[in-house]
């Protein structure tokens, strides 16, 4: 299987689901920019943001990394823990968004560390 092209497929699907959550809400709420002080469309908003922060730095590392024996784990843990974030983030689980963070920045550092050792 081509990781990386999953990795895109999955991660910008998960991004795209939180922009038409976005837009829904946006119709139902009767705003047309901000968050018109909805909490709901903050959450939405902020989700979204969260996901593009992280999605496309890692994806450069995914990238860099089409070789290694490790992409397959770190594709779907990552993808994994950004839905945990995600359902997180919408609803009120404060403990699985920890967790799901938790797990974004391990996914994240340990990806970066495999990167550092491929250099040399």
């Amino acid at each position: 299987m081509d990781w990386f092209k999953f990795y895109v497929f999955a991660n910008v699907l998960i991004i795209t689901l939180l922009a038409l959550n976005i837009s829904r809400l946006r119709m139902t709420e009767r705003v047309a920019n901000g968050d018109g002080g909805r909490v709901s469309l903050k959450k939405a908003i902020r989700a979204h943001a969260n996901g593009v922060e992280h999605v496309l730095p890692y994806g450069l590392i995914i990238f860099a990394l089409q070789d290694a024996s490790l992409l397959m784990v770190l594709v779907l843990g990552f993808t994994v823990a950004r839905v945990l974030h995600s359902v997180s983030m919408l609803g009120a689980f404060f403990n699985l968004r920890r967790l799901a963070a938790l797990l974004t920045y391990g996914f994240e550092a340990f990806a970066l560390m495999v990167l550092g050792y491929s250099l040399f």
